[in-house]
């Protein structure tokens, strides 16, 4: 079995922080999201894996992911050069998949929980395809399934005004060859892309057999700053272990699960986990609070935070006001004079600099 995971887009809903950068090299916890996506394949045992770029920011994921060695994959890049929808993915991912069953794993999605449940049940019933759903309050903004008593799945609508239940289809799939069968027999839709859903209920429409795998756990589409943060937190609090490699001062407090990056130096400051803090960071006379995640090169002083992301190499200095639920971006400069109000909430994209007097 091979996978596909789709790392193109533009992430507009995610700017500024995506005007430099891919949405799926946003970190969670300090690590791309991408990257869970394709150590959870490798933990299912799919090796050969295919990651569709676009030519925006292609060049990044290729540099930073590699070529797989430090996943234990074989990774080959497929470029898609403009967003023409995720069966368009499949199809022009055609030539690496052959004639071989695949999953098709969204590399902006978080999924909680092992993937071999889900190809267990794809080869045991010999399906055609296998999507992974799960109840949502919103189901009129993704993709929405029926399902019938025997689990079958009977019919798929886009975005529906009005959802035939509340089973979002999450960034998951699994499919046998016959799917390019069925992306040769649909049409671009309104918005002009070639939807998956519609080759999905292509296949319900030639009585292939479609089945779903109703998810128990947490599943996010981090496409939002909201999204990150609830990632980050969950990240934390679930996968986060305790470990201290840099420097920590004797008027400094460590509480909790912390884990401290080699060459990082805590100077009278508290860290309450659940925190994660990178390499190279120095950190003085600051309160850093639970779930907070903090990347390397980043420089605090004078600062108290929680539930926020830091971004690599950011320079905050003098932030007495607490910062919560923020998304502050690479190489950002804060800097905030004494009087300000009680708390102050953030989205800075990469390189800006913000002085507040």
């Amino acid at each position: 079995m091979k996978a596909i995971v789709l790392s193109g887009g533009k992430g507009t809903r995610l700017r500024p922080l995506t005007h430099t950068g891919a949405k799926q090299l946003v970190p969670v916890a300090n690590k791309p999201i991408l990257w869970y996506g394709l150590e959870s394949l490798v933990a299912a045992g799919i090796t050969d894996i295919g990651i569709i770029i676009s030519p925006e920011t292609g060049d990044e994921v290729k540099t930073k992911t590699g070529n797989g060695d430090r996943f234990g994959a074989q990774i080959t890049y497929i470029l898609q050069d403009r967003p023409a929808g995720l069966a368009h993915a499949v199809k022009i991912a055609q030539p690496f998949l052959s004639d071989a069953p695949f999953v098709m794993y969204l590399g902006d999605n978080l999924v909680e929980g092992s993937l071999a449940p889900l190809i267990d049940q794809f080869k045991r019933n010999q399906l055609d395809s296998l999507i992974l759903l799960c109840a949502v309050p919103n189901p009129t903004a993704f993709g929405v399934a029926e399902v019938n008593s025997q689990g079958r799945v009977v019919r798929l609508v886009e975005k529906p005004q009005v959802p035939p239940s509340d089973l979002a289809l999450v960034g998951v799939y699994l499919f046998a060859p016959t799917i390019h069968e069925a992306i040769a027999q649909i049409q671009p839709s309104a918005r002009g892309e070639l939807e998956i859903t519609d080759a999905i209920q292509k296949l319900i429409d030639l009585e292939k057999k479609v089945e779903a795998f109703h998810l128990k756990g947490w599943w996010l589409d981090t496409g939002k700053k909201d999204d990150l943060l609830e990632a980050n937190r969950l990240i934390l609090d679930t996968q986060l272990k305790a470990e201290l490699c840099g420097e920590v001062d004797a008027r400094s407090q460590v509480i909790g699960r912390v884990k401290i990056g080699t060459g990082t130096k805590i100077i009278n400051s508290t860290i309450r986990g659940a925190v994660t803090i990178g390499n190279n960071c120095h950190i003085e006379n600051c309160f850093i609070g639970p779930y907070s995640s903090i990347a390397d090169d980043v420089t605090l002083i004078d600062t108290d935070l929680e539930h926020s992301m830091i971004l690599q190499g950011a320079h905050i200095v003098g932030i007495h006001q607490r910062i919560v639920d923020s998304v502050i971006g690479q190489r950002a400069q804060l800097r905030v004079a004494p009087q300000r109000p009680k708390a102050l909430r953030f989205m800075i994209g990469d390189d800006c600099q913000i002085d507040l007097v």
